[in-house]
């Protein structure tokens, strides 16, 4: 009983620090495409 208990609750932490690393992921491939839109915009205005 109790090693099922320990198993799950591992098991929802990893899923936790998963999900707030997919997080940060999403936010930093926004972060990207926002960065490569604004330097495609400054180079093409530079033209």
């Amino acid at each position: 009983m109790w090693l099922t208990l320990i198993i799950i609750g591992i098991v929802m932490v990893l899923f936790g620090v998963f999900v707030e690393a997919a997080k940060f992921l999403i936010w930093l491939g926004i972060a990207l495409l926002v960065v490569s839109l604004v330097l495609s915009l400054v180079s093409r205005s530079r033209r």
